[in-house]
């Protein structure tokens, strides 16, 4: 059984068609990429997936129950997590403290308990910050765990929100333009570390990227969106060599 599949999933702001019956088939421990130009509907999708939007129509199966329309907060406690294009973190608190949050979707205890701090909550408590200062040691971020999130450079606060998405322990990570914003050799250890992080967590992921180094040197399928529709679907020896991705996005040129 598919982790994820998606079928004929359509989606209109008003009278302007943003995803267009768009399909998709995600295995566990795949990693697979969307690309697109921008305005393609790439984020559109995430947003679909993740409960921000709920779709004109079509299905989208996790586990194989139907999560088209669900809460935000009833998808991720399921188990999928992402990241965003633009970094979303919790600036002015520590960076301990927003890995510590993101685990609040898998707590036990009810609220009357952390209301009066029975012996259950303080336990769980514990375990929820042992469980972050984990987190950060395994992402090399454990000597800013008391530093503001919005101090730390760019390159660790990517770091901190795959680490903070993580630490809600989904079995789907997606990944909305990771690389937004490094530099190559950011870049490059990014590669590496999101092939690292999906041997480690044993997870599947599904990655919306611009820089085609990124794309084509650790997704093993490629999906091609255009003005909301799916233009090319394969291999990236194949999507870099497909007339329309050619047109459509990647340029005559492409430099990888």
């Amino acid at each position: 059984m598919p982790l994820l599949e998606i079928s004929g999933l359509t989606h209109y702001f008003g009278g302007l068609r943003a995803v267009s019956e768009f399909n998709l088939r995600l295995e566990p421990g795949e990693l697979v990429g969307i690309i697109g130009p921008n305005g393609a509907g790439k984020t559109t999708v995430f947003n679909l997936i993740t409960g921000v939007y709920r779709p004109t129509a079509g299905s989208i199966l996790f586990k194989g129950g139907e999560i088209a329309g669900l809460p935000p907060n009833v998808i991720v406690s399921g188990g999928i997590a992402r990241t965003f294009q633009t970094i979303h973190l919790f600036r002015n608190i520590s960076t301990l403290d927003n890995v510590r949050i993101a685990q609040y979707s898998q707590v036990k205890y009810p609220v009357w308990q952390g209301l009066l701090r029975t012996p259950a909550f303080k336990r769980e408590e514990k375990a929820v910050r042992v469980r972050a200062l984990e987190m950060l040691e395994i992402f090399n971020l454990e000597k800013y765990a008391d530093m503001q999130a919005g101090m730390l450079p760019y390159g660790e606060q990517r770091r901190l929100e795959i680490a903070r998405a993580l630490a809600s322990n989904p079995s789907l990570l997606l990944l909305d333009e990771p690389a937004a914003g490094m530099n190559p050799g950011e870049t490059l250890k990014l590669m590496e570390m999101i092939q690292w992080v999906r041997t480690k967590f044993n997870l599947t992921i599904l990655l919306i990227e611009h820089q085609m180094r990124v794309v084509m040197g650790i997704c093993e399928r490629i999906k091609v969106l255009d003005f909301g529709e799916t233009i090319a679907e394969g291999i990236p020896f194949d999507i870099q060599r497909n007339p329309r991705v050619l047109e459509a996005y990647l340029g005559k040129e492409m430099v990888v």
